[in-house]
């Protein structure tokens, strides 16, 4: 059994570590473009998007609040802070304890900001110091670099280790059902990545699920507790649809945001490494995203005895009709894509290893356009 610890490693190079947060605040920029060039093409609606690109974009706030507290790492600040713990062999990311360590930081953000010196204030004494001392005011730094970390972290709106769901109307299916999109996230702590989940369902409840003060909050606790990625999506539907006889989940999708892999940074083996190595691009386009997603889908409704004389409408999920592999991956559909800079791709599609054909290839420059391959 492999020692997790060994395949974490702290940034503790400054400059390491100001390109690897950049290197992210880039690729997730990409992938907000991804998912609306995907809306273009038809594969997502307009509030698939809108919950995605929102995941996305917390992920990108965390990022950057997490980029302020490490600001300073490799210098002598004083204080030992340590640095960013990211995994480098399973996703490129950072390990859910720094994200768990950030909820808890801010907790208590309003209280380490009142007593901290405002940030005009750090600012007028490290221009004193320069000018008095001719000294870089690497202390000041770390204070202020610091504060505008809490700062961030009271912003809000940040990827946590568990997103709590939230319900949007999307009109009334047939009869007098409203539908709704139920969607979620969570930092998987197994394999150290996001995970986001948009279930679309229809209720047949009296009151309006997001209105009724007893079944949301029990539809939000049960939801949380299935965050896993390793549980299948017929193991969550199916527990769903039994547990909420008056919610009847039609469609539900899970997406696997990650790894990202780097030669810079990551340890990954198999072909995406070599293509990296061979690629040899400029820092900051030596990269590539995985970007997964599953889909379930009730294709019949069956009718099932509920206590003596009544009854209940149960789901009758498709699987994978392919090889006979639904029942492994317990999904109707996955479909696999990677996100990779103009180089990484063309050395990709001149090497074209094994298992890459059905990948779908979006391939996305500076200047902000996606090409689909």
């Amino acid at each position: 059994m492999t020692d997790p610890a060994k395949d974490h490693t702290g940034l503790s190079d400054t400059f390491a570590s100001r390109r690897y947060f950049k290197k992210f605040e880039i690729i997730t920029e990409h992938l907000t473009r991804v998912a609306g060039t995907m809306q273009a093409e038809g594969a997502l609606d307009k509030h698939d998007v809108k919950a995605l690109t929102g995941y996305l974009m917390r992920l990108n706030f965390t990022f950057r609040a997490l980029s302020m507290k490490y600001l300073l790492v490799g210098r002598d600040t004083g204080r030992f802070f340590g640095s960013l713990a990211m995994d480098t062999r399973d996703s490129g990311f950072p390990v859910a304890a720094e994200l768990m360590t950030m909820a808890n930081d801010a907790q208590q953000a309003e209280g380490h900001l009142a007593n901290m010196p405002s940030e005009a204030q750090l600012k007028d004494d490290m221009v004193r110091r320069i000018i008095a001392d001719q000294e870089v005011p690497t202390k000041l730094q770390f204070a202020l670099s610091q504060r505008l970390y809490y700062q961030e972290l009271l912003k809000g709106d940040l990827f946590w280790t568990q997103n709590d769901p939230e319900c949007q109307w999307l009109g009334k299916a047939d009869g007098e059902r409203h539908k709704f999109l139920v969607h979620w996230a969570a930092y998987d702590s197994q394999v150290n990545l996001p995970v986001i989940y948009l279930m679309e369902l229809e209720d047949s409840g009296k009151t309006s699920l997001p209105k009724d003060q007893y079944r949301w909050p029990e539809v939000q606790a049960h939801l949380m507790a299935q965050g896993l990625a390793g549980l299948k999506l017929l193991t969550i539907a199916k527990g769903f649809d039994e547990d909420f006889d008056d919610l009847h989940p039609k469609r539900l999708r899970r997406y696997h945001v990650g790894p990202m892999y780097s030669s810079a940074y990551t340890e990954q083996s198999g072909p995406l490494r070599r293509v990296l190595e061979e690629a040899e691009a400029p820092s900051g386009q030596d990269w590539a995203m995985a970007w997964t997603m599953e889909e379930l889908t009730s294709e019949d409704v069956r009718q099932e005895r509920s206590g003596w004389f009544g009854k209940v409408d149960r789901e009758v999920f498709a699987l994978d009709p392919f090889g006979g592999r639904g029942a492994d991956t317990g999904a109707t559909q996955t479909q696999r894509s990677i996100i990779l800079p103009q180089r990484p791709f063309q050395v990709l599609a001149e090497q074209d290893p094994p298992g890459f054909g059905d990948v779908r290839k979006f391939v996305v420059s500076d200047s902000g356009q996606v090409l689909r391959y």
